[in-house]
């Protein structure tokens, strides 16, 4: 299936009435170290969701990136463009409005960038109540961690122009890939995001000198293909499952509280 920018308003006023699942990839522009490009995450979202479209049960339609996100800990290194969180926000909810008034009621937020995940989280739950749609947000990155890790030879997941990104980017845009930069481009010490508490990390203090995490010195074209295949299949698998997309329960409608449960 085509996506949403390749198509007319006809093709799309057929599929709303299909009930068509809306995958938005929600990205960043940030630095990727010094040998992948700013877009890193918006050509990953794109490339995966067109892929998983292609390989949907039920249908499905692909939007374009949203292209910024929650990118202010890149700051230091230059070359990034972020929103805040209540920008980010009222981007999504306008996303999410016009959809609806296109027809549409399932839309699936399919996070790329590690620092939109808490935002997309709550704006999938606030976006649902208000609109009273199914909304499901969710990293491709997580929903296929398991196939991922397998295909990596020198990390055991995606970290940050590592092994598993500049692989894709080899893969999708290889013209874009620094390649010469490479094995230069590990950082040196860093401290560690905890999982207990919650604080601000720049990237400057969790990867120092490059701005990378993780080794992108085994990444190869051959991996990213089989990495995008399992990001697809395994977001395409998401759409599939009815579970995800029951309608909300409508928690803010007035009375909900003493109604029979």
């Amino acid at each position: 299936m085509p996506a949403w920018a390749d198509l007319a308003a006809p093709e799309l006023r057929d599929l709303a009435r299909a009930d068509a699942v809306v995958l938005c990839p929600v990205a960043s522009l940030e630095q990727h170290g010094p040998h992948l490009p700013t877009a890193t995450d918006s050509l990953i979202g794109d490339a995966v969701c067109r892929a998983a479209s292609d390989r949907t049960a039920s249908p499905s339609v692909a939007l374009p990136p949203v292209w910024t996100g929650l990118s202010e800990h890149h700051f230091p290194f230059g070359g990034t463009i972020s929103l805040d969180h209540a920008a980010l926000f009222a981007v999504l909810r306008g996303i999410a409005r016009s959809l609806r008034a296109c027809g549409f009621r399932r839309l699936f937020l399919v996070n790329t960038h590690g620092g939109n995940t808490e935002a997309v989280a709550l704006a999938a739950r606030e976006i649902a109540a208000e609109f009273a749609m199914p909304v499901v947000a969710a990293s491709p990155w997580r929903i296929a961690a398991a196939e991922v890790a397998r295909l990596l030879d020198r990390q055991g997941g995606v970290q940050h122009a590592c092994e598993a990104e500049t692989s894709l980017l080899l893969h999708l845009a290889p013209r874009l890939v620094h390649a010469e930069r490479i094995a230069g481009s590990l950082s040196e010490g860093g401290v560690a995001a905890g999982e207990v508490f919650a604080r601000a990390l720049s990237f400057a203090e969790r990867a120092p000198r490059t701005g990378v995490r993780g080794d992108p010195r085994a990444a190869t074209a051959g991996k990213g293909a089989a990495i995008l295949e399992a990001l697809a299949a395994g977001l395409a698998r998401a759409v599939d499952d009815a579970s995800l997309w029951r309608d909300p329960d409508p928690v803010w409608r007035a009375g909900r509280g003493r109604e029979p449960l």
